[in-house]
Formats: structure tokens, C-alpha cells, sequence
């Protein structure tokens, strides 16, 4: 018999792309489905493209419908995870698609998102460089995990390389990201409707507010070693999913253009998932559609002495359920690839 998963919040955008990967996983088999307010309902009126599935009748997200898995995705608004996790058995590996155990700093939990810190787990971004290694020498073995916030993901993956290589100064780091409305998650909000958002962009989280920061912030210094103050700014595209973002640092004094992009190919070289493009050739969010792939471009603005670092990744893929799945992988001794899509759909 496989490995078998459960995913509660199926009826999400998370859980849907969940399950989209996991259908392709030859090795796992997907087991009990849950969700909050939608339990008692099958999944096709949820997730209607998930035919193989669209029988399956949501139950509710508790600790006795999820035991008795190997393998358990949590696609839960931040807050709701940890109680949930703290009453499944140990040995089941636990991976946590929200935000309850991404953070290292209980100060900074309490700060950005309110009430008791719950803990840190083993960060599921396996390419990112840290001292002695990468980060996935965390993941192996790991029965809990912390997925990655999306612009955590590209922004971490577009700067990280510079502050491992000691190129950048950590004091004037500025990213600015651009984020496909599925990011917001499937509740119906005003702001998010079609006729809102098509053609239309709007800025949000302005002024150093945004959740995301200081897991950017702690991904950076990780890789660097020393802390990192970055200022962040999220926009809102008219897309359904896909995250550009661009960072910038001022580069310390001597670095060279040719010692930059020698630092971002270096720490790249070999990864499946994540690939510095040829010089000249910028990424593009529509590159990376359905694929669990980072696409990363470096440039040096010699007249400010700043580099300036772009990522594009969809946000459903590499940005949660595809890195959710590459971390499981590593946590069960599975080929780190396996069942993940590295190729995207054009046009």
C-alpha cells in the first residue's frame, strides 16, 4: 500500500492545487478530505476541473478525521493549524500550508499576526542557501513542516543568493511584488471581483504592515547570517495566479557585476525547481503556470551601486502546494521531484 494523505481545506485554492499534484504523485494516495464550512458537500462543487475526485464528499476538518494517514496538508487560514496539528501522533508527517509555524521570533508572530506563537517548524523551502548548506538538510526526515508564504518564496529566492555570498549590505533592502488574486484565498471579498481587479492595479499591506515580512526578513538573514531589515510592498495584478517580484540591495563596496551573477548561478547551479536565466531574458509569471519552478533574473544598476533581483513563481504551485509536496517528498525519503510538474502551460 502507498502513502496516504489527507488535506484538509480541500475546497480552497490551495487544497484544489493540493490535490491537482497529488493526483500525479505515483506514490501517494490521497485519502480523507476536509473543510471548514463546505463539510457535508462533495468536492465538485468546489473544485469541478478535479474529475477523478469530484465524488468525494467533504468531511469535517477535525484530529479524528485526519489520524490514521501518513501524511497530512493543513490548507488553513493562519490560526487554525496549530490546535489541529497538536492532537495528531507524532510520527505522522504534518505539513502546514499556513502561516502558524513559519516564523522563528515569537516577538515577531506577535507583532504581525497577533496571539500566541505556536512554535516553529522545519521551513519547507528546500533551495534556500544557508550556513553549511541548504535548506533541505532540514526537511529530510522531518515529521512537521512549515510551508513558505508565497512572496516569502520568490522574494527569498531572488535576494537569498547575495546575502550567502556576503555581496549585499542588509540594511536598505526594498521588494516590491506583484500577486495574482488567488493568493487572497477563495472567500468572496468586493475588492477581489472581476470587475475590480480587470485592468487594474492596486498596491495593499503599504508601510511595512504586511504579514509577510518579517519571514522575508528571517529567510535573508538566514542566508546571510547577519539581520536583515527589508521593505516590503505587495500589489495586487489582474491575474488569477503568478507572483513577479523584484528586490533590490545596495551592493557592498568592490562587488562587481561579474561577482554577482557568478554568486546567483553558483547557488542555483543543479537545483530541479529554481533557474537563473541567461543573461538578457527576464521572467514572466506565465512562464511558470502550473509548474513548481522559480524563474530568476540578476542585474547590477552600477550608477547606484544596487543589485536588482527578479523572480516570477505561480503562487498555487511553487508558492504553496508545489512546494508543499517537494517538502513531504524530502520528509519521506522520496526523490525530491517526484509527482511535481516543472514544465508550465503557454499560452
Amino acid at each position: 500500500m502507498g502513502i496516504t494523505a489527507a488535506v484538509a481545506g480541500a475546497s480552497g485554492y490551495a487544497g484544489g492545487e493540493l490535490l491537482r499534484l497529488l493526483l500525479q504523485h505515483p506514490q501517494i494516495e490521497i485519502g480523507t478530505l476536509t473543510a471548514g464550512g463546505n463539510a457535508g458537500t462533495k468536492l465538485a462543487e468546489h473544485q469541478p476541473h478535479l474529475l477523478p475526485l469530484a465524488d468525494r464528499v467533504l468531511a469535517p476538518t477535525t484530529p479524528q478525521e485526519l489520524a490514521g494517514h501518513d501524511l497530512v496538508f493543513l490548507a488553513l487560514p493562519h490560526g487554525a493549524s496549530a490546535k489541529i496539528a497538536a492532537q495528531l501522533p507524532p510520527e505522522t508527517v504534518v505539513v502546514d500550508c499556513g502561516a502558524d509555524h513559519r516564523l522563528v521570533s515569537a516577538q515577531a508572530w506577535e507583532e504581525f499576526y497577533g496571539g500566541e506563537h505556536a512554535g516553529t517548524w522545519a521551513y519547507g523551502l528546500p533551495e534556500l542557501p544557508r550556513p553549511g548548506g541548504r535548506q533541505r538538510d532540514e526537511l529530510r526526515g522531518a515529521r512537521r513542516i512549515a510551508v513558505p508564504g508565497c512572496y516569502p518564496t520568490a522574494s527569498s529566492l531572488a535576494l537569498a543568493p547575495g546575502f550567502a555570498a556576503g555581496l549585499l549590505q542588509p540594511d536598505d533592502v526594498v521588494v516590491i511584488a506583484a500577486s495574482g488574486t488567488s493568493g487572497a484565498g477563495k472567500s468572496a471579498r468586493p475588492n477581489m471581483i472581476g470587475s475590480e481587479v480587470m485592468g487594474s492595479m492596486s498596491p495593499y499591506g503599504v508601510g511595512g504592515v504586511h504579514r509577510h515580512t518579517p519571514e522575508i526578513e528571517q529567510n535573508l538573514g538566514l542566508a546571510g547570517q547577519e539581520e536583515v531589515r527589508v521593505s516590503f510592498t505587495p500589489t495586487l495584478a489582474p491575474m488569477s495566479r503568478g507572483i513577479l517580484a523584484t528586490g533590490t540591495a545596495k551592493l557592498k563596496p568592490g562587488v562587481t557585476g561579474a561577482a554577482v551573477r557568478e554568486a546567483w548561478e553558483k547557488t542555483y547551479q543543479g537545483e530541479a525547481f529554481v533557474h537563473v536565466l541567461p543573461e538578457g531574458r527576464w521572467p514572466r509569471t506565465a512562464d511558470t503556470l502550473g509548474a513548481n519552478t522559480a524563474l530568476i533574473q540578476v542585474a547590477v544598476d552600477e550608477r547606484v551601486g544596487r543589485v536588482i533581483a527578479v523572480s516570477a513563481i505561480d503562487n498555487l504551485t511553487k508558492g504553496t502546494a508545489g512546494g508543499a509536496i517537494q517538502s513531504a517528498n524530502l520528509a519521506l525519503d522520496l526523490p525530491e521531484t517526484l509527482g511535481l510538474p516543472m514544465v508550465g502551460v503557454a499560452p
